[in-house]
């Protein structure tokens, strides 16, 4: 979209949601494996746009009537929480916040009655929890749409981030571009490698051992790939890894629930350290990426987050946009 958005240009962009093209309607948003490229893509066409009315202060697209979302958080969460709640306002929508403490699900509720329950209240459920089969099933016993906020197996919404970044950097996505990811194979790897795979684009990981990416990502990426052109490579060697790449991407060492592992994997992760010593390897104008909350010192150095803030801040940034496209598509105009 232009820096001036014309009338049909948001005529497009709100017919580009109401016609459901790629059948977001009602869908879960669980994994990225039940995403295919044209959704994956229509995501990131109603993100340019709304991002381009955000920064007009526009509200050209937004609800008539008010929806709610429902956020579970078991995990503490800053980017996510709060795109997610400033999205809703955004669209004239509202968040309801829901720490483990409030509903204690799986405890003091089941998670079936809690979705059962919510789906009464809400139009779409957001959770962001330590186990998978969690939001599987709340979206097996509930009746709105589920999104996977994080689990433990696959961050999906930050993919959608991250690719709308990289589309920002480079122009384009396609086989033409490497992403180079470096540190432990998680959950964001897992993401990362299905929405690069879809979209066409080179995605090489350096990883520990004993620290690789679940086989059957690898093994799904692998599959796509051969349909989209894409490049993936997965090994232990993070030069390799970060060679000739566009951009690279790394995340904590270690992650919640995962702290009494903090003095081992410190030790392990100590040669997968984004520096400029590993950036040297990787194209000269190649941006680093990164999830956040960052571990400076730790798996990036300050130098290289100091440098490369702009774009890692606008990584974070594209999260509000891309839910709140997820969001559009899912529920409608």
């Amino acid at each position: 979209m232009s820096q001036t958005t014309p009338n049909e240009e948001i005529e497009a962009l709100r017919t580009l949601i109401a016609e459901d093209v790629t059948g977001w309607r009602k869908k879960h948003c669980l994994s990225l494996f039940d995403v295919s490229a044209e959704q994956f893509r229509a995501v990131l066409d109603v993100a340019v746009g709304l991002k381009a009315l955000d920064l007009q202060r526009q509200m050209a697209v937004a609800w008539t009537y008010p929806r709610t979302l429902a956020m579970i958080f078991e995990k503490p969460s800053l980017r996510t929480r709060v795109s997610f709640e400033a999205g809703m306002t955004h669209l004239r929508g509202h968040a309801i916040n829901l720490s483990s403490n409030e509903i204690g699900m799986g405890n003091r509720e089941s998670v079936a009655d809690v979705a059962n329950v919510l789906s009464r209240w809400v139009d779409v459920i957001a959770a962001r929890v330590f186990r998978h089969e969690t939001v599987e099933e709340l979206a097996s016993t509930g009746t709105v749409p589920v999104i996977n906020a994080l689990s433990d197996k696959e961050h999906p919404i930050q993919a959608f981030a991250d690719l709308l970044t990289l589309q920002e950097v480079a122009g384009t996505l396609g086989n033409s571009l490497k992403l180079a990811y470096v540190g432990d194979g998680n959950n964001v790897l897992h993401a990362l490698l299905l929405a690069c795979a879809k979209l066409g684009v080179n995605i090489s990981a350096g990883c520990p051992e004993g620290y690789l990416p679940d086989p059957l990502y690898v093994a799904e990426a692998k599959r796509i790939a051969q349909e989209t052109g894409a490049k993936v490579e997965i090994g232990h060697d993070p030069i390799r890894a970060v060679r000739d790449a566009d951009a690279v991407y790394t995340d904590v060492w270690t992650s919640m629930g995962q702290e009494a592992e903090t003095k081992e994997r410190l030790g392990v992760f100590a040669p997968y350290q984004v520096n400029t010593t590993l950036m040297s390897h990787a194209k000269a104008s190649a941006v680093v990426l990164h999830c956040l909350p960052a571990h400076r010192g730790e798996e990036v150095t300050t130098e290289v987050m100091d440098r490369h803030a702009p774009t890692i801040y606008e990584q974070a940034e594209n999260r509000l946009h891309t839910q709140k496209a997820l969001l559009m598509l899912i529920v409608g105009l």
